[in-house]
């Protein structure tokens, strides 16, 4: 640990393997564009299933980003972290050696891990006994891999750890990378979110408790968020990684600056295991307390990625907690898109990938649309940045991640200004 506590963090490099493009330039390509990446479930015969669509991720070959036997050994979330990983690290030009890697971490959130392998062994623990497991089950499996074996692949020694807080997890991981080099335990950070639960047994759960859209018959259509006709979530899958660093070491090695962290809270509802607080109380605290972290007012606010699920309670819960925090007039001012629109939601992946969108609509002025709004929800009143991209000076912006549980997590990203 380093005598500043008081740091200043900055993002240097970024990676993306989403539903819409699997590099960071085909990401942003794809949100700008409006691309939907919402179809039919192709990676299992989802016939039998209520909900039959998803936002995959298409063309991706594990083997362009890691060993073929490494990757025989790595369930689909961790194959997602790795590769996005790597991206963000070659992205900012960073080289790990021995002489920096004990100061270079990873943090890496996921709500689900490897629930692929957990269904594939427990049909051949069904079918064939106990004895046919795999020895690689269980590091295949639990939510710390994609962290533990991003860590080997880049060769970081540094603060290692993973976040399982829901559709939270990304943006928490995100936030805790943030401190980490805030606090001076760290000089750079990898970090963000994973999930790969497009899944029979998964997809089976998240539809009997009713989260997901039941539009099958119109997938491009399905995800519409703060739309009067939306009807569930849409699952997604895939990764976002950001590569965080300390101001003064990204400037002693010329690197590129996207955008600066300046404010991270979360709080929790205590009120459901899957709802979210009515009046948005809990979300509203966390917007607030990350403004106030990142010593920013509400007007300075200028764009919001916002959680925006396509739910029935989330968008309209989230509306009023926006309300809440910036005050009225400030609300009906600021830019607002769910960037779930395009991808679906990847639940642990989720904070990651939208961390990544906000750190480039700060660093492009440029704002993700809203896609598939044809009628607003009364409710659901604000500008949504609806149907087209938008050219917007953007010098402050706010990333939103809620999860079941009542977890809410806010990010306050800044232009950076040396």
């Amino acid at each position: 640990m380093t005598d500043s506590a008081n740091r200043r963090v900055v993002i240097t490099g970024m990676g993306a393997i989403t539903p819409i493009g699997n590099t960071l330039a085909d990401y942003w390509e794809g949100l700008i564009t409006g691309r939907n990446g919402i179809g039919a479930i192709a990676a299992f015969d989802a016939s039998a299933h209520a909900c039959r669509i998803a936002g995959e991720v298409k063309g991706f070959k594990p083997e362009a980003h890691m060993d073929r036997k490494d990757a025989k050994r790595m369930d689909r979330f961790s194959q997602f972290a790795v590769a996005a990983a790597q991206q963000a690290v070659s992205d900012a030009n960073l080289q790990i050696t021995d002489l920096n890697a004990e100061r270079i971490g990873v943090l890496i959130g996921s709500g689900i891990g490897g629930i692929q392998v957990m269904e594939d062994q427990q049909t051949i623990y069904l079918t064939k006994g106990p004895s046919r497991c795999s020895p690689f089950m269980i590091p295949m499996m639990i939510a710390n891999m994609a962290a533990g074996l991003t860590a080997i692949q880049i060769g970081a020694k540094g603060p290692n750890s993973c976040t399982v807080t829901a559709c939270a997890a990304g943006a928490n991981a995100v936030g805790d990378a943030f401190r980490q080099i805030k606090g001076g335990y760290a000089d750079a950070m990898v970090c963000g979110g994973t999930e790969a639960a497009v899944t029979p047994l998964s997809m089976a759960g998240f539809a009997a408790c009713r989260a997901l859209s039941s539009r099958n018959d119109d997938p491009e259509h399905a995800c519409r968020p703060f739309d009067v006709g939306r009807d569930g979530f849409v699952m997604g899958e895939g990764a976002g990684m950001l590569l965080l660093e300390d101001l003064d070491h990204a400037q002693a090695r010329g690197a590129r600056i996207y955008a600066e962290v300046v404010g991270y809270a979360m709080t929790c509802d205590a009120y459901h295991m899957t709802l979210p607080v009515p009046g948005g109380a809990g979300a509203a605290r966390a917007i607030e307390l990350a403004l106030k972290d990142g010593g920013i007012q509400p007007d300075q606010v200028s764009y919001i990625n916002a959680h925006g699920t396509s739910t029935p309670a989330n968008d309209k819960t989230e509306t009023a907690a926006i309300k809440k925090a910036l005050g009225e007039e400030n609300a009906r001012r600021v830019a607002i898109s769910s960037t779930k629109s395009m991808t679906g939601h990847l639940l642990g992946g989720s904070g990651g990938i939208e961390a990544v969108a906000t750190a480039l609509a700060v660093y492009h002025d440029q704002l993700p649309p809203t896609i598939n709004l044809e009628t607003p929800d009364p409710e659901c009143d604000l500008d949504y940045v609806a149907h087209q991209s938008r050219a917007q000076r953007v010098d402050v912006a706010i990333s939103n991640s809620f999860g079941f549980g009542g977890h809410n997590v806010t990010l306050a990203l800044r232009k950076y200004l040396a």
